[in-house]
């Protein structure tokens, strides 16, 4: 964080978080740059979200400091509306396939916080990682014991060519090729920068993205090759 910057550009209100200190600018960052700020001081906003609601009530939040409230109701009901409607048609769906959703490759970490959540209401079977607390590392005997339907692969803070390229430390263990979604081509790589690893408006196309990837037969949202693509 460039604390200087920040000075010269005199906000009134700064929005960090307290959820992750690994991948982002942390509250106790964005406190050290502040402290010796003489003169009025920024408000700081900070957010934790761990489930799918806390990313709703953080909007709502934001809104309401802001001094936009209904605003940021309106925003966030027609958000939830969006969820449900996806929700409401997955659940028409004859199957629910097996998810590994991978947020680290190496070492390996799975998808948790509102991830196993999102994966549900899409018309999937999480499989590694529980909603509404941190991501966990796995091991990689653990996929392959579980040998999963589908494979999705968002690595925190990359996008989709960076994942690519990172690709290799899975597809080189003897072990990958034998995996039923690697022999059934259901490995996508996701987003993960720019959707399922962010926590705001964006969760909803998030859940659009694998609902497309679980069930083609009954969503198509257009986000293939922008939010998800074949591995």
């Amino acid at each position: 964080m460039d604390a200087d910057r920040l000075r010269d550009l005199k906000p009134d209100f700064i929005v960090t978080q307290s959820q992750c200190d690994v991948c982002a600018v942390s509250m106790r960052e964005v406190e050290a740059a502040v402290a010796q700020w003489t003169g009025a001081r920024p408000k700081v906003v900070s957010l934790a979200p761990y489930a799918l609601r806390d990313v709703f009530n953080d909007m709502e939040h934001v809104a309401a400091e802001l001094g936009v409230a209904e605003r940021g109701m309106e925003v966030v009901g027609r958000l939830t509306q969006r969820v449900k409607e996806v929700e409401m048609r997955a659940a028409s769906a004859a199957s629910r396939p097996r998810v590994a959703c991978i947020e680290w490759i190496d070492p390996l970490m799975a998808a948790g916080n509102w991830m196993p959540e999102l994966i549900a209401m899409a018309g999937g079977e999480n499989l590694f990682g529980k909603a509404g607390e941190h991501s966990p590392w796995m091991k990689f005997e653990e996929l392959v014991a579980a040998d999963p339907d589908v494979i999705l692969i968002a690595p925190c803070g990359f996008n989709m060519d960076r994942t690519a390229a990172e690709l290799s430390l899975l597809t080189a263990r003897p072990e990958w090729a034998g995996l039923k979604a690697v022999r059934e081509r259901k490995v996508f790589l996701g987003e993960g920068n720019q959707y399922f690893n962010r926590p705001g408006p964006r969760i909803v196309e998030s859940l659009e993205i694998l609902a497309e990837i679980l069930h083609p037969d009954l969503f198509s949202f257009g986000h293939q090759g922008s939010g998800w693509r074949s591995a």
